[in-house]
């Protein structure tokens, strides 16, 4: 932690016994600009994009790894502090050389809230200039000549393009014709889950960096630094964190949405400090296969309405689907049609935010109804989408 955000700390004294000072700075879904744990992972980054520090564009490349080893959170942080030492607004800490004036421009894409041709170019260009991209009364040529115009003449950029090959990504032949339209001065660094092995993508790629689960050590300093953030002195015991490092096997965002739920839980009791069952009641709410909360809260705001409506429902209201859609349908927030909200549920059921389980029942013909399961833990997402609201 800096000294700004010590002092700001003292600041915040006059919210009495509250447990949350910052939920922002508990959240899953939120990065911080200097990952804990991951100096070997920047440095292996650092080493491939090398070349950009004499002004020389490195090749493409692909990092991957399992869900939760904190490939995004490497990833945004180091293209912010790049992006920054390519404008001179600032300088990243690391052992390499200074920049030179004509070190190359750098954007990152996040592919989850990318859905078209235009989104893509629109992401590219937005992250390389200083000034906002009209998202009216432009087209998709428009974009691409102004990238063209833009990087003509400059030692081009390097575009981060993360989480592709997701169920509801564009697919793989897809991206590729969306980098085949970049300026020929622009390298990419494709960030996803697959091994290099399973996708087309290292087709055009110089190298791949894998990015190993967090050992719990690391993993349980990431969660002290989160606490100590976000939380009121001794918020968090040392003996929790690592309860709940060695329950998350590496996957840091496991771990972070079982410490968010358990002091929400806590905060909500209105105690001062995190509690043993506090702990194990969060853990018992995130699903075993889990999918991103950032990957829910990325859905068009009208699923994340069922989504709201759903994780309040009695167990019985969620029984059968027909029975689920019925209940949310009847919700006064809902503003939605039973057809389209049980479209909603089988689509999400299709992109795995939600699992459609076959109901028990004791007699009757045909085929037993199913019902449905997150795939994510709802307090965690009823807190982070009440926050945004």
């Amino acid at each position: 932690m800096d000294i700004d955000a010590r002092i700001e700390r003292r600041q915040r004294r006059d919210d009495g016994h509250r447990l949350v000072r910052d939920y922002e700075a508990l959240s899953p879904v939120v990065h911080t600009d200097e990952p804990s744990g991951r100096g070997p992972a920047v440095e292996r980054l650092l080493d491939h994009l090398d070349p950009v520090f004499d002004g020389v564009l490195p090749p493409n490349a692909y990092v991957h790894g399992p869900f939760g080893a904190g490939k995004s959170a490497v990833v945004t942080a180091l293209f912010a502090g790049l992006e920054r030492l390519s404008t001179g607004q600032g300088a990243i800490h690391t052992s390499t050389r200074a920049a030179t004036p004509g070190t190359p421009g750098f954007a990152y894409v996040d592919m989850r809230e990318t859905a078209s041709e235009f989104a893509f170019y629109h992401a590219v260009l937005d992250g390389l200039v200083e000034e906002r991209v009209p998202e009216h009364g432009i087209g998709t040529a428009d974009l691409r000549e102004r990238l063209g115009a833009l990087l003509a003449g400059r030692s081009g950029a390097v575009v981060a393009v993360d989480h592709v090959g997701e169920p509801d990504d564009t697919d793989t032949e897809e991206l590729i014709d969306l980098f085949a339209g970049l300026p020929s001065n622009v390298s990419w660094l494709a960030v996803g889950r697959a091994s290099p092995e399973e996708t087309e993508l290292t087709t055009y790629t110089a190298t791949a960096v894998r990015l190993d689960p967090y050992r719990r050590g690391a993993l349980v300093d990431v969660l002290m630094t989160r606490a100590a953030a976000g939380l009121a002195q001794g918020g968090l015991e040392h003996r929790l964190a690592r309860r709940i490092a060695e329950w998350a096997a590496g996957n840091a965002h496991d771990a972070l949405a079982a410490l968010f739920v358990a002091a929400d839980t806590a905060e909500r009791a209105e105690r001062t400090r995190v509690m043993e069952h506090d702990v194990d009641g969060a853990i018992g709410e995130v699903p075993e296969r889990s999918v991103s909360l950032a990957r829910v809260l990325a859905l068009p705001a009208n699923k994340q309405l069922v989504l709201r409506a759903l994780v309040d429902l009695d167990p019985e209201e969620r029984a059968t689907v027909a029975a689920t859609t019925e209940a949310i349908s009847a919700e006064p927030s809902v503003d939605l049609s039973q057809g389209t909200v049980k479209r909603f549920l089988y689509e999400m059921a299709e992109l795995g935010i939600v699992e459609r389980v076959r109901s028990e029942r004791e007699s009757g013909k045909g085929r037993p109804p199913s019902r449905l399961e997150l795939r994510f833990a709802p307090s965690a997402f009823r807190r982070l989408y009440d926050l945004r609201q």
